[in-house]
């Protein structure tokens, strides 16, 4: 149930345009579901806290002229504790809606009380702006059939799966897997990359990732992170070799091979191998995984106010995205968790590095060459390193190096 005032015209106008800045919060914390039910598995899904919920809303809203408003009355009818939650522009028009949050009796217990009160705020808040918090579950429980005794939970019946000759068949389900405590993943993921340490082929790679998946899934999500670059570390390895072609021990005389040699050759050209999809019609980026790297961007100081530590920032704008996939480690660059959270906000990330007046590609790639010389994988530029230096303390010692961030 909602009300509002009688005309909200000018709120509805400000509403619009602040949605079209309103990004949904990161979904950083995971519920586990207990529903009880015999032979029902506990459930996790993931979801934001309220807290950065309302950090987003009341940045975006406040830009428009709208404030967000929440309180609770009890109501003496119903025995019931209600949250309201209000949409106020400066023009004096309103929208509120109503949601109840639990019965009196649960305010003797305040720690229930708080948690069910956390939860009205944020659904109510996030359904009254228009942005999601949480994974989209599509209904698990709507078709999970009618208990066998006709009783009902709650007061309410769920519906039961049919085929089309009218007989039950019972909802299948897939029980989600139980994540493992933390110690637990953690001798988990170690036992899993020894394994991926010593895979020998693309063959025996493809068929451990088919029987270590279940396993994988029980871990927790940075362990599970961990293995998924390893793995991917593994298996580019596999492709590169694949990808190299062998000079003959021949080449350059003048002596024809054996005719079963050149069958041979012909036989192993015919075997498909790992594409280097680089020299493509239309070729494929790679994306280089490297956490040593990634690490030594996190010890620099930010581009835009030199404060440390940092976050490894991946510009978006360099490679196609990539379902689920990142840009490659070498487009990394140091942000502070400020300007971070800043830089994914915005739509267009390519213009508002060109309000810095700060080039991050050319940055990243210092910063790449940087670790590749420290690796040995290239030889040292004298004036590699003093430029990085200079750059930095550039940055360091600008005092106006704080204004150049653009406003989001």
């Amino acid at each position: 149930m909602h009300r509002s005032s009688e005309s909200f015209a000018a709120l509805a106008a400000a509403l619009a345009k602040a949605q079209a800045h309103l990004v949904n919060p990161e979904k950083s914390l995971t519920a586990t579901i207990r529903t009880g039910r015999a032979g029902e598995t506990e459930r996790t899904f993931r979801y934001a806290p309220l807290s950065s919920g309302l950090e987003i809303v009341r940045k975006t809203l406040s830009e428009h002229e709208i404030a967000v408003i929440q309180t609770t009355a009890i109501d003496q009818a119903s025995r019931m504790l209600n949250l309201t939650t209000l949409l106020a522009h400066s023009s004096g028009e309103w929208i509120a809606s109503h949601w109840p949050v639990c019965a009196m009796a649960e305010v003797a217990n305040p720690h229930r009380m708080g948690a069910a009160l956390t939860y009205a705020r944020r659904y109510a808040l996030f359904t009254l702006v228009g942005i999601a918090g949480e994974d989209d579950l599509d209904a698990p429980d709507i078709c999970m059939p009618a208990p066998a005794t006709g009783s009902s939970t709650a007061g309410v019946q769920f519906p039961s799966q049919t085929q089309g000759n009218g007989k039950v068949r019972a909802a299948v389900r897939t029980p989600s897997p139980m994540v493992l405590p933390v110690d637990e993943s953690a001798a988990l993921r170690d036992r899993l990359l020894s394994e991926v340490a010593g895979l020998a082929s693309q063959d025996s790679a493809t068929s451990w990732a088919r029987d270590a998946l279940v396993s994988k899934n029980s871990l927790t999500a940075t362990d599970a992170k961990m293995l998924e670059d390893a793995f991917e570390q593994k298996l580019s390895g596999f492709l590169l070799a694949q990808s190299a072609t062998p000079v003959a021990s021949g080449e350059g005389s003048s002596t024809p091979a054996p005719a079963s040699q050149e069958a041979s050759s012909n036989t192993d050209r015919r075997r498909p191998s790992g594409i280097d999809k680089s020299v493509l019609a239309l070729g494929a980026p790679r994306r280089y995984r490297n956490k040593e790297h990634l690490r030594y961007v996190t010890q620099q100081p930010c581009l835009l106010c030199a404060r440390k530590p940092s976050d490894a920032h991946h510009l978006r704008f360099v490679q196609p995205r990539a379902l689920g996939r990142k840009s490659s480690d070498e487009f990394a660059v140091p942000l502070c968790r400020t300007h971070h959270r800043a830089v994914h906000r915005v739509g267009d990330e390519k213009a508002w590095w060109q309000q810095t007046g700060i080039d991050p590609i050319k940055v990243a790639r210092k910063l790449w060459k940087q670790t590749r010389i420290e690796e040995g994988r290239i030889q040292a530029d004298p004036t590699a390193a003093q430029s990085v230096a200079s750059d930095q303390n550039s940055k360091s010692e600008d005092p106006t190096v704080v204004s150049r961030a653009p406003s989001t």
